[in-house]
């Protein structure tokens, strides 16, 4: 029965109407999202490894619903409510992966190439893109998708800058299908080149987007590239956490600078650093000094893991393919030129210090 005025529910009565307000966009997301890791099982079932994650999957599965069918209001905030809040629990969950152990052991000098790598590659590719007219928040999606773990991090860092959904959309299905690209042309580089085992591990895992797919690209190689080539790519997702504080903390400081009342506000410490910041930072110390189980670690990580899909189905049934067109051609550019940096900067980095 509709409510009428006056008779808004409080209280608890309140908290199950809102929730059985989203249940209906929350469950169309979830399916697009289990249909989606459903396919990818399929891929490893068939191939050994994924070609295309669920997490792509998800959100162009997403956006082709969307195509074909609008959701009605009944839809759209459990949509919203997995796209953006749900994305927020699962970059806080990241926190319990994070281990200061793994950084020490890597070495110093692999430690300082990697970073120099990721931070060079955030300014270049976030200077490529807004050389070619991409708004700054695509900008700053493509260029940390390139830098750390492409469509993890591009999902993870969305949430922070406020990036819209047609944004993100764009950033993940273009970044995508140069990561596949990447696992199938990067092996054809060590004969080129002239790379050795341990070369070629570090390249891979400075240059490929998912750890899969650092996997995929290094069995060929053999088992010192794959082990060294994993290695060095879960370091450089390790940045993704610094990389997302620094963001959130220049976004907040974007967006107090712009009212002209911002001097006269309240301090309030979630709006320098978002909430689940906050809870990604905690998790990570927990972690790092044993607080989390061993045990525990892999759960969190899958859950995170799901949550992710969800919202990527939820942002893709939210995007306006039309939107995407407009701004694909440029993207592509922008994704494009990034990587040839990524891979220019790693190989004179791996040559230059005699890495591997």
């Amino acid at each position: 029965m509709p409510r009428g005025p006056g008779r808004e529910p409080t209280g608890p009565a309140a908290w199950r109407a809102d929730a059985a307000d989203l249940l209906p966009g929350i469950g169309l997301c979830l399916g697009v999202a289990l249909l989606s890791i459903a396919l990818q099982a399929g891929e490893e079932q068939a191939f050994g490894h994924p070609y295309v994650e669920a997490l792509v999957v998800a959100i162009l599965g997403g956006m082709a619903l969307r195509t074909l069918w609008e959701p009605g209001p009944g839809w759209r905030p459990g949509i919203a409510f997995g796209a953006k809040q749900l994305l927020e629990v699962a970059v806080m969950l990241l926190g319990a992966s994070v281990s200061l152990g793994a950084i020490i052991a890597s070495g110093p000098v692999l430690l300082i190439a990697i970073i120099a790598v990721v931070v060079v590659t955030l300014w270049a590719s976030y200077g490529i893109g807004r050389l070619l007219g991409l708004p700054p928040k695509i900008a700053i999606l493509i260029a940390c998708g390139n830098a750390i773990c492409g469509n993890s991090a591009i999902a993870a860092v969305a949430p922070v800058i406020g990036a819209e959904g047609d944004d993100v959309a764009s950033a993940i299905s273009f970044t995508a299908i140069l990561g596949v690209l990447m696992v199938l042309g990067l092996p054809l580089l060590i004969p080129f080149l002239g790379l050795g085992a341990g070369e070629y591990g570090i390249l891979a895992g400075l240059t490929v987007y998912a750890v899969p797919q650092v996997l995929a690209a290094t069995v060929p190689a053999g088992l010192v590239a794959t082990q060294i080539g994993t290695l060095v790519k879960l370091v450089r997702v390790l940045m993704l956490g610094p990389v997302v504080v620094a963001l959130s903390l220049m976004a907040s400081r974007f967006r107090d600078a712009a009212p002209a009342q911002a001097g006269r506000r309240r301090f309030d410490p979630l709006r320098l650093v978002p909430w689940f910041i906050l809870g990604f930072l905690a998790l990570a110390a927990l972690r790092s000094l044993g607080l989390v189980p061993d045990a525990a670690v892999g759960p969190i990580t899958k859950a995170a893991g799901l949550l992710t899909v969800v919202s990527m189905a939820g942002l893709g049934l939210g995007v306006d393919v039309r939107v995407i067109g407009r701004v694909g051609g440029r993207v592509t550019a922008a994704v494009t030129l990034s990587l040839l940096l990524l891979l220019g900067v790693s190989l004179g980095l791996i040559r230059g210090l005699g890495l591997g």
